[in-house]
């Protein structure tokens, strides 16, 4: 059967795809390989699903590391807001949180994935579950559908590809798509773990000592191996753990990791913890006084838990060199200064990140400048279409991905459909120019 638009993925980009092509008129076929449909949308926010976030565009861009201006034509055409009404219209009231992001009032994912999926059936869309495509067809320069893995072929004047990347495999990511678009031309960069956990090879990480322990509201400084430069500074919660460091800030500082090893060839990256971001070591200095006068007879290792959690004391200790039995009275300027240092820019080695499919985005992807902005339609073959995370784009966590993944599918799905019924219209005068003429 022939159909104007394919969808290949159920994903936020792929429904959101199908649903804008749907809704403008053409005959349109989704195309998933799993059982079910939005995995990886139901998962996302901790299973609340943090929908988008309600950010100007070009502040949301600034979020959006990964080739964020790429997607400033799509964000201006179906952005932050345009999701907003979009979900709300379904009857998914939405609600702000902090920094912007927004997620159902019920905090129910499995909301957001029926109103989406249910938007896609009223569209007319055709779906097929548990259907893997095992290659997209090109003839002459342009999309001709596609072939299942069981050998079926569907014919199809626009294909949009919409599989994900390689993060979060078990929802059905698994790299499908980037052999295809390879097929058709295209560059696909390098692919690396980004919003992902740090590793380190530290001794209080290997023997264990800060397993578990939570820090709020810390700034983590990621710093060029060689030149001795910040390359970045992300503050929030963290976590350490028994291979390194994870939370929110960590994830947002992994893919500076990752580009500074690899750019370098170091082993590792030094990561420093400001552990009161915002106190000014002067401020911190002028402690010691404070604690002389106050608590003269008190144990420095006693009184800096005060200042630090339990077990994070022996540990700065251990790295000043200052006796933890000494008493505040007699703690010299020296040896205090090197105990704020510390608590300002706390060292942790960093030797990597945990895997790709450990990753909550994959980094790298299709070639940007091989796609068309305005469409997201491939510059190298006619009528194929990319959006989502096969894209060399990614943002940090906190809406940012899904915002991406959900525009760049309505403009894919939008264009494909558009496209398509052109030639479809186009293919209907060719074919009643010979009757018009004997008539």
């Amino acid at each position: 059967m022939a159909y104007d638009v394919i969808v290949v993925g159920g994903g936020p980009s792929g429904l959101m795809a199908a649903a804008a092509a749907g809704l403008r008129g053409a005959r349109v076929l989704l195309l998933e390989k799993k059982d079910k449909l939005g995995r990886k949308l139901a998962i996302s926010g901790g299973g609340r699903c943090n929908v988008t976030n309600n950010k100007p565009v070009d502040e949301l861009i600034r979020h959006i590391p990964g080739n964020g201006r790429f997607l400033y034509r799509a964000l201006s055409t179906f952005g932050p807001r345009d999701i907003i009404r979009f979900f709300e219209a379904l009857g998914v009231p939405l609600k702000e949180e902090d920094d912007g992001r927004m997620f159902p009032v019920s905090d129910r994912a499995k909301d957001v994935v029926a109103a989406l999926v249910r938007r896609v059936r009223e569209a007319g869309v055709a779906i097929r579950l548990n259907a893997p495509v095992a290659e997209v067809r090109y003839e002459g320069g342009r999309v001709r559908g596609v072939r299942l893995a069981s050998g079926e072929v569907f014919d199809a004047r626009a294909v949009v590809v919409a599989v994900g990347g390689m993060s979060v495999p078990h929802t059905g990511s698994t790299g499908d798509g980037y052999a295809w678009a390879r097929a058709a031309g295209h560059t696909v960069t390098e692919l690396y773990p980004t919003e992902v956990p740090i590793t380190s090879d530290e001794p209080f990480i290997r023997d264990r000592r800060l397993q578990g322990l939570a820090l709020r509201d810390v700034a983590l400084t990621v710093w060029h191996p060689t030149k001795g430069k910040p390359l970045v500074t992300h503050r929030g919660d963290m976590l350490f753990t028994h291979f390194g460091l994870s939370g929110p800030a960590a994830l947002r500082c992994s893919q500076f990791v990752v580009k500074a090893r690899k750019a370098t060839g170091a082993e590792a990256v030094t990561i420093t913890l400001d552990l009161w971001p915002d106190r000014p070591e002067e401020a911190l200095l002028a402690e010691r006084e404070r604690l002389a006068g106050t608590q003269p007879k008190k144990a420095l290792k006693n009184a800096l838990k005060a200042l630090l959690p339990d077990r994070l004391v022996p540990i700065v200790l251990e790295r000043s060199g200052v006796p933890g039995d000494v008493t505040c009275a007699h703690v010299s300027k020296a040896a205090w200064r090197e105990v704020v240092h510390l608590l300002k820019a706390f060292p942790v080695r960093a030797t990597g990140t945990r895997p790709l499919h450990e990753a909550f985005v994959t980094g790298g992807g299709v070639h940007v400048k091989e796609i068309d902005p305005r469409t997201m339609q491939s510059k190298l073959m006619h009528g194929l279409y990319f959006c989502g995370e096969i894209l060399d784009v990614h943002g940090y966590t906190g809406g940012y991905n899904i915002t991406a993944a959900l525009s760049t599918g309505y403009v894919a799905g939008a264009s494909a459909a558009e496209q398509a019924l052109v030639e479809r219209s186009a293919m209907r005068e060719e074919e009643s120019e010979p009757c018009r003429i004997r008539c």
